[in-house]
């Protein structure tokens, strides 16, 4: 079997298993609809969620915060690691609070957030960049720190200015950690939306599961994490396709290693 084939027939076959023991538990054991819904009632929801038009303004509004909030949150962690993995001194200065503020859980400043920015996007925003930070900003810092040091001294030795070393040297070097952050984050940046939409907000799909618990629509609620699966789940492919498409030099160095084994 190819790997391709592979890749496509395990998960197929988890995913067989588990929808057998969900209509096993709703038709057999008889488990109530408030608890679990059956498949077919969570696909007519869906269906007429998005086929009516009624979940799309929902399913964008929190499409476009958690990417504006994920690419504020990632933008900002490769500037700020990259200073710290520079600077020792900026290190000793800043280092510690961003420690203190990823130590802080983000539940618990939301409301402070909202008091600060508001009852729109912006709030929702910062919430969902703050959740999205921290991955992103360790590995650019364990990522341009562990740049070959025998590839910094050919630098010296050929009197490479520090910006031409950190663009073609270290950037390149950390890039791998650097998407392994972002993949991460990605589901991060889903959790801060959903969060941010439980604290205030009269749209989204986080907006639509605190709705659905009060009536005790469960299929509604299943549907909602359906959807944000499928955002989650697209996020991360796309992660790591640009990871294979832009690293190549790891895709490459992993080849030649299997050719020489």
């Amino acid at each position: 079997m190819s790997n391709k084939l592979k890749a496509i027939g395990y998960p197929a076959v988890t995913a067989l298993v588990l929808l057998t023991i969900w209509i096993s538990a709703v038709e057999v054991f008889k488990v109530p609809d408030y608890l679990i819904p059956s498949p077919g009632a969570v696909i007519r929801t869906l269906r007429t969620g998005y086929i009516e038009g009624q979940y799309w303004p929902h399913f964008f509004f929190t499409f476009k915060n958690t990417l504006v909030g994920y690419a504020t949150g990632a933008c900002l962690a490769l500037v700020l690691g990259a200073f710290v993995a520079e600077s020792k001194t900026f290190e000793r200065f800043f280092f510690p609070y961003i420690v203190a503020l990823q130590a802080t859980p983000k539940v618990a400043i939301a409301p402070l957030i909202l008091v600060w920015f508001g009852y729109g996007m912006a709030s929702k925003v910062v919430l969902i960049a703050l959740m999205t930070f921290f991955p992103v900003f360790i590995n650019t810092i364990t990522g341009m720190r562990q740049t070959n040091a025998a590839m910094l001294d050919l630098m010296k030795v050929c009197s490479a200015s520090r910006l031409h070393v950190f663009l073609n040297v270290k950037l390149p070097s950390a890039a791998g950690h650097i998407f392994a952050g972002l993949q991460i984050s990605v589901v991060l940046s889903l959790i801060g939306a959903v969060v941010s939409e439980f604290v205030s907000s009269s749209k989204g799909l986080g907006y639509l599961i605190q709705s659905a618990s009060v009536n005790m629509d469960v299929a509604t609620m299943f549907a909602c994490l359906f959807s944000l699966i499928v955002i989650g789940v697209a996020g991360t492919q796309l992660m790591s396709v640009l990871h294979r498409r832009l690293v190549f030099w790891e895709r490459d160095a992993s080849r030649t290693l299997s050719m020489h084994e």
